[in-house]
């Protein structure tokens, strides 16, 4: 796995948990609203807090479309290429 790929997991499963919720395993194919407890501003905190930590913003130039870990680890790693 990515070091950005980490990351992503890591936070996702933070923010999950900070709000008092159990996170669920999952994976990579988990998607976003429907497979994780999740909402519209958790994800909204999640792209932040990898900016933060990242230093990469694939949205500089738009709103790019993902549901999934995967598409948004693809997203960073195009980023950061």
């Amino acid at each position: 796995m990515s070091k950005i790929a980490d990351i992503i997991m890591k936070e996702t499963r933070l923010i999950i948990e900070n709000k008092g919720e159990i996170c669920p395993d999952f994976d990579q194919q988990a998607k976003f609203l429907s497979d994780l407890p999740m909402d519209s501003l958790d994800l909204a905190t999640l792209i932040v807090s990898l900016e933060l930590n990242t230093g990469l913003d694939p949205f500089r130039d738009g709103f790019k479309q993902f549901h999934s870990i995967a598409e948004l680890i693809t997203l960073y790693e195009n980023t950061a290429a």
